[in-house]
């Protein structure tokens, strides 16, 4: 058995990864298709802080809403969740 601690660094871990990965694939497809823009040519102006913001958001909102159900899932009763599946 799983202690709560585990479960918990489980759940966020994976979390974490997912949210990284949407994060970094978002802002690469924001300086893609500003990049496209430019190339119609639009005036684009790219910089860093919105980029840091978009990530920071995307990373914060992931954490966040895995660490709820990691906490749910690490204070059931493994009977109850292996009933439950």
């Amino acid at each position: 058995g799983a202690r709560r601690r585990d479960i918990l660094l489980q759940f966020n871990t994976e979390a974490a990864l997912v949210c990284t990965l949407g994060g970094v694939i978002g802002v690469v497809l924001g300086f893609g298709l500003g990049g496209l823009l430019a190339w119609f040519g639009m005036t684009v102006v790219f910089s860093p802080l919105p980029a840091l913001l978009a990530f920071s958001s995307a990373f914060g909102t992931g954490l966040l809403f895995g660490f709820l159900p990691a906490r749910k899932a690490a204070l059931m009763d493994p009977v109850v969740a292996l009933a439950a599946e």
